[in-house]
């Protein structure tokens, strides 16, 4: 089996020549790293959005392969027009399968819909528009055509939806998150503002293939331009009202007051006109590093492995931004659709988003008094132990969940959920009154909180993990991905906990062998193995022919290695099996 590594210590001296902070396990790094990685794109490596374009609309999925069939993973349907994986019939497949999802479910409101900067994104939406038109669901598209981020499109939601018990409103996010610039995602966002469960998007896959082999049979469609001009199709100003509300989230007043010195890079994407409108609204020493949309991404510095990712985990990726570091107290940016964040301090460089994750629990949960005692912490079973730690510290309730943000938004629907991250960078956490500012990831609040930090503790986030690693650990991470295929992958989703066997890990006695989550009950898709002084856990990727081991050791860099060592021979043994 080919693996691939994620390790702070494989790619150690690359970064020292650097003068950065070393990779967490979400960079992706491998132990064969481009020499591309962390260059500006070259010309050969730029996609031809006309091809891409074409690719979309003339190209026939086949619904008897399972590549190009709709498939809802973790965060919507993502594929490319030139895989035959997200194309025109896929859009129109799965939009008229959400409005026959709305019928049966008398969700009768407005439908918010917003694009992101990928090229099919703009395409999608003008083939998702003309089925919304022909059923008659009334459709928000933005103000002056602008690009719309996933939590603007949450907090719309959930704004329209404030004090309604029917006619409620749900929405559409078309987005392949950080995904290349060949790739297209469609989402679906019921009234509650967040991802859609799993119950629903097995529903609106099962329907919308239904339709790709029928040919689209039953498929409803009016022509563009009649969609545009149907009486159920309205324009809203998205950005406005985001903006305006920042300060019930934020203390904005405490970043201008203290005059931070912020800088962001929007990486091209959903949010590029947003942080403008912010620091003019507010008033912020905020500095918009590059405002350019281009549907190639070809101001992007490649990946790790030579491909151009929006992903601001990415030490390679963030090459721009870290760049010039010195020049901000505190510096951010987002992916494509502005739902995961990065941070970027003057000494630190890149924050892992671990770290990052467990300092803005350990400050928000001291910093909102408003927040109920009962508010708990939410975090995913492979993000870092440390935030068990610290919510222990804190004495707050731990609700550990699946990989998805799809878990969190009920309990940050109620307030029973003051925050909810994952270990990729992504995090949304209540207003400062303890009422929900949106049940999606929102990269936008989580970058404006580094600089809130910053300002009211006098240390930025990095410097406050540092303390915060000195008084309760300082963990170490790492992540293998193995390539897999279809029956492995389904051999690993399926383990259970009796099929380990292993009874020390690195060492040390295994006290907890789970394949359900603890918070809810709901199947982890995998396994997780812990003991005292690390844990590992493994799952299959939901759309790449992989899986995926985390590992996390307080104990060090070796103890780290061994833990991989004995979670892939664990992990190896069951998928062998006939």
């Amino acid at each position: 089996m080919a693996v691939a590594r994620a390790s702070s210590v494989h790619a150690f001296e690359a970064l020292v020549k650097h003068g950065d902070s070393l990779p967490p396990a979400e960079h992706a790094v491998t132990s064969h790293i481009s020499p591309l990685a962390g260059k500006l794109a070259p010309l050969s490596s730029l996609i031809d959005v006309a091809k891409l374009v074409t690719a979309y609309f003339e190209t026939r999925p086949d619904p008897s392969v399972a590549a190009q069939r709709v498939a809802f993973g973790t965060s919507g349907h993502r594929g490319s027009a030139f895989d035959s994986s997200f194309n025109e019939w896929h859009v129109l497949a799965i939009t008229q399968a959400i409005c026959d999802y709305r019928r049966n479910h008398d969700i009768s409101g407005p439908l918010f819909l917003g694009v992101d900067t990928h090229a099919l994104s703009e395409p999608a939406c003008a083939s998702g528009l003309e089925v919304l038109a022909e059923n008659g669901v009334t459709v928000m598209l933005a103000a002056n055509d602008e690009y719309t981020p996933t939590p603007v499109i949450s907090h719309a939601i959930l704004s329209y939806n404030r004090g309604r018990k029917s006619g409620l409103a749900d929405g559409i996010v078309i987005t392949p998150s950080h995904n290349p610039p060949r790739d297209g995602g469609y989402k679906y966002n019921p009234p509650t503002g967040g991802p859609a469960s799993q119950s629903i998007t097995d529903w609106i896959e099962a329907s919308a293939n239904r339709y790709l082999e029928a040919k689209l049979q039953g498929v409803k469609r009016s022509l563009h331009a009649a969609a545009l001009k149907a009486a159920t199709t309205h324009r809203h100003d998205y950005l406005t009202a985001y903006v305006v509300d920042l300060d019930h989230v934020i203390d904005i007043g405490a970043i201008r007051n203290a005059g931070i010195r912020m800088g962001v890079d929007p990486l091209g994407g959903a949010g590029v006109h947003y942080w403008a409108r912010i620091a003019e609204h507010y008033q912020l020493d905020l500095t918009v590093v590059s405002d350019v949309v281009d549907a190639r991404f070809a101001f992007m510095t490649l990946d790790w492995d030579g491909q151009i990712r929006m992903d601001p985990s990415s030490i390679y990726a963030m090459q721009r931004l870290i760049d010039i570091k010195d020049r901000f107290q505190i510096a951010f940016a987002c992916d494509t659709d502005h739902d995961r964040h990065g941070i970027v301090t003057p000494q630190g460089g890149l924050m892992p988003p671990n770290h990052y994750l467990s300092v803005a629990i350990d400050y928000l949960f001291r910093h909102r008094p408003q927040w109920g005692a009962r508010a708990a912490i939410g975090k995913t079973v492979v993000s870092t132990q440390l935030i068990d730690r610290v919510a222990a510290r804190l004495a707050r309730r731990l609700y550990e969940v699946p990989v998805g943000f799809k878990w969190f938004s009920s309990g940050l629907l109620d307030g029973s959920l003051g925050f909810g991250g994952e270990e990729s960078a992504g995090a949304t956490f209540l207003r400062r009154d303890g009422s929900v500012w949106t049940t999606d990831k929102d990269g936008m609040i989580a970058a404006l909180l580094s600089a809130e930090m910053t300002a009211c503790t006098g240390h930025d986030p990095g410097e406050l993990y540092a303390d915060l690693a000195n008084q309760l650990g300082s963990p170490v991470a790492d992540r293998v991905q193995v390539t897999a295929t279809a029956k492995q992958k389904t051999q690993l989703a399926a383990l259970s906990s009796r099929d380990i066997t292993v009874t020390d890990l690195a060492g040390e006695k295994i006290d907890r062998i789970i394949d359900r989550a603890p918070g809810d009950n709901a199947p982890i898709g995998g396994i997780k193995v812990s003991a005292a002084g690390g844990w590992f856990a493994a799952r299959p990727s939901g759309t790449e022919d992989i899986y995926k081991i985390y590992a996390e050791s307080f104990r060090g860099a070796p103890q780290l290695q061994q833990i991989l060592k004995e979670a892939q021979a664990t992990v190896d043994a069951v998928i062998a099996r006939p």
